[in-house]
């Protein structure tokens, strides 16, 4: 019975018009190429500075919107009157799959997700202005929003299809086992995200500090957590790392440039101490933006043939801290040779 329906379903495709599909394309390509004429005329006619970063982006996502759904709508006004468009070419338990049950069903996702980023870009901005929301929270909010509204548009995209519900969710259950069992690290990915948009232990915007890189958070989704960093890129990690790994939290704590150095055991540790504070004073005046407070300098920690300082000097950002790193590490050598000061030999270099 299945292997007739699929037959007839498959049919249909001999009877298909190429004439009327060359038609098409060549309606949707005008219609194409008038959007982009538009964009063409508005970028060079108009050279508003306000208007291309403010006004043109919405009328480009206007007509973007107008082309996608208007190449839809005329695709199934222009094929209204043939049979293949509503002809079920497959049937199961008595659910009647067509291409119009189909284009109709993407178009309810589609429209949904573009109707709701919209939504959240034009509209959400100036209530969380309102009612003084920070970015973190506006940002938990926006997904939780996006996630909401893609479920019920799914859920209206499978009943709008035939399908039943109450088997869809026998069919998640059983997918979701098989995610207990084979996809374990995915599954902790995921709540993982969920417990990071509602506990907020950190915020989109926030400085962290991942495996001794620092960056700023600019995603957090449901799997992983997007950070820009000055100069290792991109870093995609996964939520389940923030939960059970000690993550440095950058933002409100200070932000220090720091430089250990090792001299020769038997060395004058006043005398050595004097000089790291000279050298930091005299490189952190080099740069402009360094606030105006002492250099920190002290003796940490001794080694079988070493004596260990550290240097620090308040920064305000990422890029002038190490900048202000490798000028102290110049000034040190400089006053270091100038002095006579000897750094500690490693063991390699004893051998």
């Amino acid at each position: 019975m299945q292997n007739n329906q699929l037959f007839e379903g498959v049919e249909f495709l001999r009877n298909l018009s190429v004439g009327e599909f060359l038609m098409f394309f060549i309606y949707l390509a005008l219609i194409l190429l008038g959007k982009s004429l538009v964009l063409f005329l508005l970028r060079k006619l108009v050279s508003s500075k306000d208007f291309k970063e403010r006004i043109y982006p919405v009328i480009e996502d206007v007509l973007n919107w107008l082309v996608l759904y208007g190449g839809i709508l005329f695709f199934l006004f222009y094929f209204s009157r043939e049979q293949w468009l509503t002809l079920a070419f497959y049937e199961t338990e008595g659910v009647e799959i067509s291409i119009l049950l189909i284009v109709v069903a993407v178009m309810i996702v589609t429209f949904a997700s573009r109707l709701i980023k919209a939504f959240n870009h034009y509209v959400m901005p100036f209530v969380y202005e309102q009612f003084n929301v920070d970015i973190g929270m506006g940002y938990t909010i926006n997904r939780l929003l996006y996630y909401v509204v893609m479920f019920l548009a799914l859920a209206i995209s499978f009943t709008t299809v035939g399908l039943d519900l109450t088997a869809l969710g026998f069919v998640f259950s059983v997918l979701g086992i098989g995610i207990g069992f084979g996809v374990r690290n995915i599954a902790a990915n995921f709540v993982s995200g969920i417990i990071i948009l509602f506990e907020r232990p950190m915020e989109v915007g926030e400085m962290v500090e991942i495996d001794k890189k620092i960056g700023r958070i600019t995603k957090i989704k449901l799997r992983s957590t997007v950070i820009e960093t000055l100069k290792e890129g991109t870093l995609v990690v996964p939520n389940q790392y923030f939960i059970e790994q000690i993550v440095k939290n950058r933002s409100s704590a200070q932000l220090y440039a720091r430089v250990v150095v090792s001299v020769d055991y038997g060395s004058d540790t006043e005398r050595v101490e004097r000089i790291l504070k000279a050298a930091a004073l005299k490189a952190a005046q080099l740069m402009k933006g360094i606030p105006e407070k002492e250099p920190d300098v002290r003796f940490i920690d001794f080694r079988n043939s070493a004596l260990d300082f550290q240097v620090e000097v308040q920064v305000t950002d990422v890029e002038m801290k190490e900048r202000l790193e490798s000028r102290i590490r110049h000034a040190i050598a400089e006053d270091f040779i100038e002095n006579e000061v000897k750094l500690a030999q490693t063991m390699y270099e004893r051998q």
